[in-house]
């Protein structure tokens, strides 16, 4: 009961926080360019602990500052309008930043393929993924497509939980990686999310013009990879023999825990939207 309650806790009143950063669009949305810089930091450094339970690492300070290297970069694309290819150049340049002090200071190789690949992997997976929300910031109606994306990931994920919870009993266990999810849970998690669509369709029909079709296949594919990234850090938490990331978000654990689903949907929904609707 007391983890329903935390959970219902940080939806009613953690959503809203930052649903109303995405709102305050002064300089650009700098406030929620220093929080995405914030998790990305507090992300990697999660990620980095999992992963040094079964791998070898390079040195934690390093990663962790080439991780925050892409959504840095986001930041000034943002302030100063500048191409988001900056973006794409800094991720290159903070993976060849790695490999290029592995080959200059490592005297003993026997683990350098683990170092290079970790390191490569929190960089992309906490420091180059979020970059898509950075991204959002310079669409025009960038605070309604923010809105949207991020109601879609956390009604996903908040419907699949409840439904889960009410009907899922007998339809659990056929994905190893997450043996607590049911089809009932899936079923709602598209729901939510396809949801969010046909509402921000009605609310918004000058900006999400044409058939409502649009809008119900880009729930449907937020919803399919917000539930695909949740796989997906079940599988690296499975791997390493960790059941939370951390606990610093009460009633879910860490923080990788509350952004799997965003970090990997935000690159499908920035082209959605590019696509659809520009």
């Amino acid at each position: 009961m007391r983890k329903v309650f935390q959970r219902l806790l940080v939806f009613f009143i953690g959503l809203p926080i930052v649903i109303g950063l995405v709102f305050f669009d002064q300089f650009h949305h700098l406030a929620l360019h220093i929080l995405i810089l914030g998790v990305t930091f507090l992300a990697s450094g999660e990620l980095f602990n999992l992963l040094s339970k079964k791998f070898a690492l390079q040195k934690k300070s390093l990663v962790l500052s080439m991780s925050c290297i892409p959504p840095v970069i986001g930041t000034f694309c943002a302030i100063f309008n500048l191409h988001t290819t900056f973006i794409d150049y800094g991720f290159l340049a903070a993976v060849m930043i790695c490999m290029g002090i592995e080959a200059l200071t490592i005297k003993i190789f026997t683990d350098s393929v683990s170092r290079l690949l970790t390191s490569s992997f929190i960089i992309l997976y906490t420091g180059f993924f979020i970059t898509f929300v950075s991204r959002m910031t310079l669409l025009q109606y960038s605070q309604v497509y923010i809105s949207l994306f991020l109601l879609m990931v956390f009604m996903c994920d908040s419907l699949a939980w409840l439904f889960g919870n009410l009907f899922g009993k007998n339809n659990k266990g056929f994905i190893k990686s997450s043996p607590n999810k049911s089809i009932a849970g899936f079923i709602g998690g598209f729901f939510g999310s396809i949801l969010c669509g046909i509402i921000n369709y009605y609310l918004f029909r000058d900006i999400f013009t044409g058939s409502i079709t649009k809008v119900v296949f880009l729930g449907f594919l937020i919803a399919l990879f917000a539930i695909i990234g949740d796989l997906v850090e079940s599988v690296i938490k499975r791997s390493v023999d960790i059941k939370d990331s951390g606990s610093i978000i009460p009633g879910r654990g860490g923080l990788l825990d509350s952004i799997d689903s965003i970090v990997f949907a935000a690159p499908v929904f920035y082209f959605g939207i590019n696509i659809l609707y520009i």
